[in-house]
C-alpha cells in the first residue's frame, strides 16, 4: 500500500512531467509583452512563422538566434500598432513566402502539390500503354500451319522422342 507521502510523491511526478515541457518553449520571459492581448498576438503570428534556419519549425518552437530576433520584430511591429497582417507582410517582405509555415494556394503551390501526382498518373498511363503494346499476339504465329510446315514439325518432335 502507498502511504500518504508515496501518494504525494507521485502526484508531483505527474504534475511535473506534465507542466515541464511547458518550460522547454523557446520564447523567453525578456520576450514576452506585459499586454496579454498583444502577448496572445505576437505568439498567433509567431507559430504561423517558418524559422530561416530550422528544418519546418516555427519562429515560436525555435531556440535559433534568427528565430529569437524575429519574435522581438513580431513584438515590436505589434506594439508600433501593425496589425497582423501588417507584421505578416513586413515579414514575408524580408524574407520571402519561404518564412510562411502555411503558404497560400496559389499557381505556385498548386503547381507543386498537383506535380508529383500527374507523374504518377503519366506513369500509370505509360505503364499500362507499353504492357498493352506488349502482350498483341503477333500475326504470323496466329496463322495455320501449311501442310509442308506441319511434316516439318511433326519430324522435328519425332526427332526429339528419339533422343530421350
Amino acid at each position: 500500500m502507498i502511504g500518504r507521502a508515496g501518494y504525494g510523491i507521485a502526484v508531483f511526478l505527474v504534475l511535473l512531467a506534465v507542466g515541464l515541457p511547458g518550460f522547454a518553449l523557446a520564447v523567453e520571459p525578456d520576450e514576452m509583452l506585459p499586454d496579454p492581448v498583444l502577448e496572445q498576438r505576437a505568439r498567433a503570428i509567431s507559430q504561423g512563422l517558418r524559422c530561416v534556419v530550422c528544418q519546418n519549425e516555427s519562429i515560436d518552437e525555435s531556440n535559433a538566434d534568427i528565430a529569437r530576433d524575429l519574435r522581438i520584430l513580431v513584438r515590436d511591429r505589434l506594439t508600433r500598432g501593425d496589425s497582423d497582417d501588417a507584421v505578416v507582410e513586413y515579414v514575408v517582405s524580408r524574407y520571402g513566402r519561404y518564412v510562411l509555415l502555411r503558404p497560400p494556394l496559389d499557381v505556385t503551390t498548386l503547381v507543386l502539390w498537383a506535380t508529383p501526382f500527374a507523374l504518377l498518373i503519366l506513369a500509370f498511363v505509360g505503364g499500362w500503354w507499353f504492357l498493352r503494346r506488349q502482350v498483341r499476339p503477333d500475326v504470323a504465329a496466329s496463322l495455320p500451319l501449311t501442310p509442308q510446315e506441319k511434316k516439318i514439325l511433326a519430324r522435328l518432335v519425332a526427332e526429339q522422342d528419339s533422343r530421350e
